[in-house]
C-alpha cells in the first residue's frame, strides 16, 4: 500500500476498498462446506443413532444459515470495518511504514480494553504490560512528528495521518471484541459455515462502504489516468492493486 502512494498513487478510497475486495474468494470454502453439509444430510443415519429432526435437516440444506439478526449485526460490523480501512489507508498515505506499523501495534492495547468492557475478559499482567508499553511508544512517536516525515508531506498532514492511524487502531481494537460479542450472543450453533458467512457479510459491507466513497470521489474514472502516470509503469500499477 505504501508503494502505491510513494510512486504517485493518490486515491485513499481505492486503497481502503482493496483491503477487503478479495472477499468473493470466500465463496470457494463456503461452497465446499455447503456440499459437505448436503452429503451429511442425505447420508442414512445408523440404526443406533437418533434420527435428525426435520428442522435441523432443513437448516443444513439452506445455502445461507445466517438468521436476519445475525446478518444485520455482521453488516453493521462490516461498515465499521470499512471506516477502519479508510482511516488506516489515510494514515499510510501520509506516514512512513515504520511509523504506521508501530502505531497499529497499539491495537493490542485497545483490544484488551474493549474486550474487558464488551466481553468481560479479565486483564492479565501481560495485557496490562502491552497497554502501557504500546501507549508510551505511540506517545514517543507523536513527539517526533517532524523527524521522519515523507517528502512532500507537511507537518499538518503528518499529524492528521498520525491521528487517523491511531483512530484506525482504536476502531479495530473495538471491532474484534464486538465480533466476539456477536458470537456469544448468537442463538445459532457456531459452525465453520456460519463463521465464514459472518466474515463474508462483514467484508461485503466494508467493500461496499468504500466503493461508495470511490464513487463520490470519482476514483473509478481516475484509475486509468493514474495508472499511466504511475512511477513504476502502468502494468506495475495494476499488479500493485491486485
Amino acid at each position: 500500500m505504501r508503494l502505491y502512494f510513494i510512486h504517485g498513487g493518490k486515491r485513499v478510497w481505492l486503497s481502503s476498498f482493496l483491503e477487503t475486495a478479495g472477499f468473493p474468494l470466500m465463496l470457494l470454502p463456503l461452497t465446499v462446506s455447503y456440499i459437505k453439509r448436503r452429503r451429511i444430510n442425505h447420508r442414512p443415519p445408523p440404526s443406533t443413532t437418533t434420527v435428525i429432526t426435520t428442522d435441523i435437516a432443513a437448516e443444513k440444506l439452506n445455502i445461507i444459515s445466517m438468521k436476519p439478526p445475525l446478518f444485520f449485526a455482521a453488516a453493521f460490523i462490516g461498515i465499521l470495518t470499512g471506516l477502519d480501512d479508510y482511516l488506516y489507508a489515510f494514515g499510510v498515505a501520509r506516514l512512513p511504514i515504520s511509523t504506521s506499523a508501530l502505531i497499529i501495534a497499539s491495537q493490542l492495547g485497545f483490544t484488551a480494553v474493549f474486550a474487558f468492557i464488551l466481553v468481560k475478559q479479565k486483564f492479565t499482567a501481560f495485557s496490562v504490560n502491552a497497554v502501557v508499553l504500546l501507549t508510551v511508544g505511540a506517545g514517543v512517536l507523536a513527539m517526533h512528528t517532524s523527524g521522519d516525515r515523507p517528502d512532500g508531506v507537511s507537518v499538518r498532514q503528518y499529524v492528521i495521518g498520525f491521528l487517523t492511524t491511531v483512530a484506525a487502531s482504536a476502531l479495530y481494537g473495538f471491532v474484534l471484541p464486538l465480533i466476539e460479542l456477536v458470537y456469544k450472543k448468537t442463538k445459532q450453533p457456531l459452525t465453520y459455515s456460519l463463521v465464514m458467512e459472518i466474515q463474508f457479510v462483514m467484508c461485503l459491507f466494508a467493500t461496499l462502504f468504500c466503493a461508495v466513497g470511490m464513487i463520490v470521489n470519482n476514483d473509478f474514472k481516475v484509475i486509468p489516468r493514474e495508472a499511466r502516470n504511475f512511477g513504476l509503469g502502468e502494468r506495475t500499477y495494476y499488479v500493485v492493486l491486485v
